[in-house]
Parts: C-alpha cells; structure tokens; sequence
C-alpha cells in the first residue's frame, strides 16, 4: 500500500492519516473472534484496569495468535510507515488495546515516543502506530483525541504517571496541552477525533499529542496498535520486560494483501507459552551520586 503525495504531505502537516473501513468486515472478523481467547488468559501480557477484571491492553499476540501474526506482516498496516521513514522496520510493541464498554479507563495525553524514549532508550522519534479498529469507533466510547500538528513540537516534558491507572505512562501537564490545542486552532479543530467503522485504520507520528476518555457507553472499542521503528534506531536499553517492549529487530517482511482471509502460513515462537526470558529486563542502573 502507497501513499499519495498529498497523503504524505498530510501526515507531515498534521501527524496523522485516517483510513476509513480500510479493512473488510470479513478481514475485521478474522481479528474480532481471536480476542475473547487471548483476553481471557491469566498472564503477564494481559494488563488489567485498575480496580476490574476488564483487560486494558493485551501485549505480544503476534507471537502467540495466528491471526495478529498475520496482521503484524500485512502490507496495509507496514508499507505505509516503511514509505515515511525510508528504511526496514521491525516490531518494537504490538498491542491489542480493550476500552471496554462501562470499564474502559482514560489514557491521559502522552507522547508515545516519551515513554519509548525515556523507558527503552530509543535514540529518535523514526518510529510510529498504525492502529486497526476492531468495532466502531463512535463519539462516546472513548475514542481517540489528537491535537493535530503537535508533532512539530518535537520531544516534550513528560513527567512519569504512575498512579492514575494500572499502565505507567510519560504524560504530559494540562498548561502544555492546552497551549497545544490552542496553538491548533482551540476549539476550532484543536482537538480530533477519528470515528469509523471497524476495519478502519490510523496511522500517527510518535510525537503526536493523543489521549483518550474513559469509555462510559454500552459498547467496546477494541484496538490493534502496531508500533513500527526504524531498524537502524532500535532500543538501547532493556528496562521494560520483552512482551512490552521487543528485543527482535529483525526486519518486518510482508505477507501477502489478503493473508488474513488466505490464513498464510506464520511463526508463532510462544505458541506453547511465553519463555520465561521474556520477564528477564537489565539490571537497574546506578544512582547518580550526589
């Protein structure tokens, strides 16, 4: 899948390309039935809400379901991000996010590349999501929120919240975001909000200011985000344990266009389990002496 020059030009000017019902309902529904499974395991890779059962954010299944190991190689969600940043990409997270209906909590406004950054000592901001929805994204079930541009900010302050829900995130402070929104147009497009069909996808810059509210409706909004990097600008440092932050940096080589419907044959290297490697992170660094 190519971009247009005006899609390309898009993206540098506002940090994000909206792809509405890009995937067919048939190909959605290959991934929809594959989640309940996966949810319901009890282990490390399945992060809870804080205070419920709902699962907030399940990591790695491209290496343990079939399916989203399919979806981690199609070409729809990989070229596109290989075409921006002009180089091999590899895998650095692969999550497949619950806002579920009445539990889903907030992720607050963040850069994902200050927690890439600050967390796993990625060098630059080459790296960026490419997210599927799996339902429909409407304007009450906590969709996304974008201040568009605000990757022309560069690398901002982030401070680490550790207490408002169960996923640590670098966020940002509410005076900065909102000179952000206001720098965007205030209440006159300061803030978006991608809504769709499932199947659809987006694709944003790890420098993009986004959040979401909590989800309050009777409805799911079920995500897959693929974080591709630039092979060359991989992680420097282990902190995180594998199935968060991956320590492959093979090259991504892409399936066929309807792989998902095709049922390509894929690897699933923790098909039997998740290796206990993959807990394993580096030793906490020293203390700076005062």
């Amino acid at each position: 899948m190519k971009l247009t020059a005006e899609q390309v030009a898009r993206f540098e000017r506002e940090g994000f390309l909206f792809f509405p019902g890009l995937f067919s309902p048939e190909e959605t529904r290959v991934l929809t039935e594959a989640v309940p499974a996966l949810y319901s395991r009890r282990e490390a890779f399945n992060v809870r809400e804080k205070g419920s059962d709902a699962v907030r954010t399940n990591f790695a299944a491209h290496l343990y379901s079939a399916p989203f190991a399919r979806l981690a190689r199609h070409p729809r969600m990989v070229e596109p991000v290989q075409q921006l940043l002009g180089e091999a990409l590899y895998m650095h997270q692969f999550k497949i996010n619950g806002k579920m209906a009445f539990e889903g909590d907030v992720w607050q406004w963040h850069q994902d590349y200050g927690t890439w950054l600050n967390d796993d000592h990625m060098p630059q901001p080459r790296a960026m999501n490419v997210a599927i929805f799996l339902d429909e994204v409407n304007a009450f079930n906590g969709p996304l929120m974008f201040i568009p541009g605000s990757h022309r900010k560069g690398v901002v302050d982030a401070k680490h919240d550790l207490t408002t829900t169960s996923y640590p995130l670098w966020t940002l402070d509410d005076a900065l975001v909102a000179e952000l929104v206001e720098r965007a147009g205030g209440r006159d497009g300061g803030i978006v909000s991608p809504l769709g069909p499932a199947g659809s996808m987006i694709l944003f810059d790890s420098c993009l200011v986004h959040a979401s509210g909590s989800n309050l409706s009777p409805w799911n909004r079920v995500s897959v985000y693929l974080s591709l990097c630039a092979v060359s600008n991989h992680i420097r440092r282990h902190k995180r344990p594998e199935y968060i932050a991956h320590r492959d940096f093979t090259p991504i080589d892409c399936l066929s266009d309807d792989c998902l419907l095709r049922q390509d044959p894929v690897d699933l290297p923790w098909r039997d389990g998740m290796p206990a490697s993959a807990l394993v992170t580096s030793a906490p660094e020293p203390a700076a002496v005062a």
